[in-house]
């Protein structure tokens, strides 16, 4: 499909996308402040600015969250992260080095005795939020695992914040989409 916007728009458009306190970040750091979890901004910790600059640090659990836009950073199977129809020679390359980017400080960070944390828009939906908050909230105050992504690999969103039609959860029928699964189902 063309681009319904003319070249000038969209460049207009596109340069007005914040990097910083996004509306889903604001979201997610609103919903695990009432859980009571308090947090660093933007890569600051003690000893200085962390690799990729984290969205979120909690320095004393050296936990690292990333809130990542599902177009910018590509989700893997959620239809937020389409491909714009036209300047593809632009738009794949950029991508790539997004994800690139990404995986190099999340490497950077573990090498560095950090848990990484990724929490992708589509599971910060307002029908979402709660459970996913709780879902961080838990990882951060247990021990293991090292990373984390909310929602699982497998459990691609629809626009309206459910599962994508045909996918599922990714980690069984009675789990709600970016929950932790309950104990007994973990996979070590």
């Amino acid at each position: 499909m063309a681009d319904v916007h003319d070249r000038a728009t969209r460049s207009r458009t596109m340069a007005r996308v914040k990097a910083r306190d996004t509306s889903p970040e604001l979201a997610l750091r609103r919903a695990l402040h009432r859980l009571g979890l308090r947090y660093r901004l933007h890569g600051a910790a003690a000893g200085g600015a962390l690799p990729g600059r984290p969205d979120l640090v909690f320095a004393g659990r050296r936990a690292a969250v990333f809130v990542h836009g599902c177009f910018w950073h590509r989700h893997a199977g959620c239809p937020r992260a389409s491909t714009p129809a036209s300047r593809l020679d632009y738009w794949l390359p950029k991508f790539a080095r997004n994800q690139a980017r990404d995986q190099a400080a999340q490497a950077a960070l573990r090498a560095a005795g950090w848990r990484v944390a990724v929490v992708w828009e589509c599971a910060l939906t307002r029908a979402r939020i709660d459970a996913t908050a709780r879902a961080l909230a838990a990882w951060l105050r247990a021990d293991a695992p090292p990373t984390l992504e909310l929602p699982p690999p497998a459990a691609a969103t629809a626009p309206n914040g459910g599962p994508e039609p045909g996918t599922g959860s990714g980690a069984g029928s009675d789990v709600e989409p970016g929950a932790a699964p309950p104990a007994s189902r973990r996979q070590s």
